[in-house]
């Protein structure tokens, strides 16, 4: 479940291996890219962080980062 406030949403990832959330990290990028929407994200060895925002909307959550939210549940799964 994504940690929401009015200014981003929230989620860790934890993956068995660093090659693991690297994939996961690859998948994301070309889901965000096709949305034209970029994550803020850090990724260290099995762990991968994410906070989603509009930055056009003034770096609030959006339809649009709820969106992405989904697909990446989705590939995470």
């Amino acid at each position: 479940m994504w940690d929401e406030t009015k200014e981003a949403m929230y989620k860790r990832f934890q993956f068995n291996n660093f090659s693991e959330a690297f994939a996961f990290m690859t998948r994301v990028a070309f889901e965000a890219e096709k949305m034209d929407h970029h994550p803020k994200w850090t990724n260290v060895w099995n762990t991968v962080e994410i906070w989603l925002s509009t930055h056009d909307a003034g770096n609030t959550v959006t339809e649009k980062d709820r969106k992405l939210a989904a697909k990446i549940d989705k590939l995470a799964a």
